[in-house]
């Protein structure tokens, strides 16, 4: 009875720490019109006079586009415009 206790406990604890990660995953990925894309930790509600676009983090772009990686140090609250990263 105690290892059928054990392992249910188990097993509840190993959902718990899945469903956790899976919820908890909100990374997205942010392009400008200067076609920079930087990664992004969670969801912000950017504002339309930012100029950017927000896609799901497994976003590629097409064969013939012209984007390029840029990251930043720090927390995510930002974007970048004209090879500056500004905070909000």
């Amino acid at each position: 009875m105690k290892l059928i206790s054990t392992t249910a406990l188990a097993l509840l604890i190993g959902a718990g720490a899945l469903l956790t990660t899976t919820v908890g995953a909100s990374a997205e990925i942010v392009c400008n019109h200067d076609n920079d894309c930087w990664h992004v930790k969670k969801h912000h509600d950017f504002r339309p006079e930012f100029g950017v676009v927000v896609h799901p983090d497994d976003w590629k772009w097409k064969e013939g586009e012209k984007f390029r990686w840029r990251e930043h140090e720090g927390d995510d609250q930002g974007y970048w415009k004209g090879g500056v990263w500004l905070k909000f």
